[in-house]
C-alpha cells in the first residue's frame, strides 16, 4: 500500500481518481458504494447517510439517490464509458437494536443502492450489506480491489 496515495472518505462524500489511490472509511447503517472502469482503470466511492433526499435542505450526497447520481457523473467526467461501470456496495448494517425505525435505515439505503444502479444499468459484482457489525473498506481505485472487515464496536 506504500505506492498509493490516501483518502479518507467522510460520510457524505464521494470521491473518484485516476490514480492511485486507497480510500478508507468506516461504515454502520451507511452505504458505500464502490464504482470502477476496468477500461479506464479508474474507481470512484460514495459514503451516503440516508437513502432518499426529501427535497428539503441541500441536495447533498448525504442522501443515496444524490450520491449515487454524482458518483456517476464523477465517474463520466474522468473519462469512464457508463457501460464499463461496475459496482460493489458495501454497509447498510443494523447496529442500533433498540429503534425500529433506525434499524430501517440501512436496508432502505441497501434498496436504493440496488435500484438506482439497476435503473442505470451498472452490474453489482460485490457486495456485503446488512448484518448487526459495522464495516471498515479499503477501496483501490486503479484495481477496483475492496478489502472489508466486520468491526465489533471494541475495535474500531
Amino acid at each position: 500500500m506504500d505506492q498509493y496515495l490516501q483518502h479518507f472518505l467522510y460520510p457524505s462524500t464521494l470521491f473518484a481518481s485516476r490514480d492511485s489511490y486507497v480510500v478508507k472509511t468506516i461504515l454502520g447503517s451507511c452505504v458505500a458504494i464502490c464504482l470502477w472502469d476496468p477500461v479506464a482503470k479508474t474507481g470512484g466511492i460514495n459514503h451516503y447517510m440516508l437513502p432518499t433526499w426529501n427535497g428539503n435542505e441541500l441536495a447533498s450526497p448525504k442522501y443515496g439517490n444524490i450520491a449515487i447520481e454524482r458518483l456517476v457523473e464523477r465517474m463520466l467526467q474522468l473519462g469512464c464509458k457508463k457501460e464499463n461501470l461496475q459496482a460493489k456496495i458495501f454497509g447498510g448494517g443494523d447496529l442500533i437494536s433498540t429503534d425500529r425505525s433506525a434499524m430501517l435505515i440501512g436496508e432502505r439505503n441497501i434498496r436504493i443502492a440496488r435500484m438506482i444502479l439497476e435503473e442505470k444499468d451498472i452490474p453489482v459484482v460485490a457486495s456485503s450489506t446488512g448484518g448487526r457489525k459495522g464495516r471498515k473498506i479499503l477501496f483501490f481505485t486503479d484495481t477496483g480491489e475492496v478489502r472489508h472487515k466486520f468491526l465489533d464496536k471494541t475495535n474500531q
